[in-house]
């Protein structure tokens, strides 16, 4: 029993998307660094996905007693 987890279609993007990512910083020239605003912007975005993730849902209490 074999199973297929990716088409040549997709395979095909995925190697070209490696190659792109691998070959693009070698060519193009180095960008000065963002500002520092513009760095707080993924720690805000953990911040709130982590406060989200700890928060108590709103859903109210299931009781699973007919398992």
């Amino acid at each position: 029993m074999t199973i297929k987890l990716f088409g040549v279609a997709s395979v095909v993007v995925l190697v070209l998307l490696a190659l792109l990512l691998a070959v693009l910083p070698l060519l193009l020239p180095p960008l000065p660094p963002p500002p520092w605003m513009f760095l707080l912007v993924p720690v805000l975005i953990m911040a709130v996905l982590l406060s989200l993730a700890l928060s108590p849902s709103a859903e109210p209490d299931i009781d699973f007693s007919y398992v």
